[in-house]
């Protein structure tokens, strides 16, 4: 006779733990879920874990200007298209027309500001054109992104009077460029936790994230740029001279006319010089293709 099939009474029954264990889990998930239910975020630190996520799948660090994807090197801003409009938009304003450009290097972005009276003579104090151009600047770029920013500080090639506390155009130039940094980081900081203090109070808007000071390099560069311009004008116009003098020797002038000559060349130098100044009345913020150092 056969023998009868042995029935299957399927697999044991699990340990008696691995409910308890399973329950603790569930009431832990509620519980952190239920704290953070009741937190806030810093929009800040969320979109540094967004970078974090998202950096695995990153490529060739783009420009601020360009968009696409962001390394945990860079911010948002350089994924955030609006950004780029935003900054196009302030360059096209009639009151700024011609005095902003955008360019990029290899370490960012580089705002140029000039031909505007940003200090008073003489002088680091901003003026009130030059904080309603950094305010509208810093909206854009500094409340959308975690990027460091260099501020650049230049003169002219007059040098400081005798009466002035800056002993050189050196140090009046790093004066300028800590005079921006202390804007942002201080009264553009009070300015906007005013204007969004409901943000503030529910958490979705952290201006010690935006404005910390930590983000804001100062960085001097005097008259050493328009100085090596000024010498390159002063070669060309002696060149010019040179060549009067040559057509007068040759008797292709006579002396009136190279008087004349002599003093349009003249002319022209003073006017390009004036020139000159007017574009180094300027103020450069390089928005670093990385995140706060």
């Amino acid at each position: 006779m056969a023998d009868k099939c042995k029935k299957d009474d399927g697999p044991p029954p699990p340990a008696g733990w691995l409910a308890t264990f399973s329950d603790l889990n569930s009431l832990l998930m509620t519980f952190f879920v239920m704290l953070f239910s009741m937190s806030s975020i810093s929009p800040g630190k969320f979109q540094q874990a967004a970078v974090s996520f998202r950096s695995p799948f990153s490529g060739t660090p783009p420009s601020v200007l360009t968009g696409g994807r962001s390394l945990s090197e860079e911010s948002l801003i350089t994924s955030n298209p609006g950004i780029r409009v935003e900054l196009f938009r302030l360059q096209d304003d009639p009151k700024y027309k011609g005095r902003i450009s955008i360019e990029e290097n290899d370490k960012g972005t580089i705002i140029k500001m000039q031909d505007m009276a940003f200090f008073e003579p003489g002088s680091a104090k901003l003026t009130s054109d030059a904080k309603e151009l950094l305010y509208k600047l810093g909206i854009i770029l500094l409340e959308h992104s975690n990027n460091t920013i260099e501020i650049y500080g230049y003169t002219d090639d007059r040098l400081p009077s005798n009466t002035s506390i800056y002993p050189s155009n050196w140090h009046l130039g790093a004066a300028r460029a800590a005079s921006v940094a202390r804007f942002y980081a201080e009264e553009m900081k009070q300015k906007r936790t005013l204007e969004r203090l409901a943000e503030v109070r529910e958490g979705k808007f952290n201006p010690e994230y935006y404005y910390n000071a930590e983000r804001f390099y100062p960085i001097a560069v005097g008259d050493v740029l328009i100085k090596k311009e000024i010498e390159n004008l002063k070669s060309t116009i002696e060149s010019k001279k040179t060549l009067l003098k040559n057509d007068f020797e040759n008797g292709k002038l006579n002396i009136s006319e190279l008087h004349q000559k002599e003093k349009e060349l003249n002319l022209e130098y003073n006017n390009t010089l004036e020139d000159l100044r007017n574009k180094f009345r300027r103020i450069d913020l390089l928005i670093l293709r990385q995140r706060l150092r």
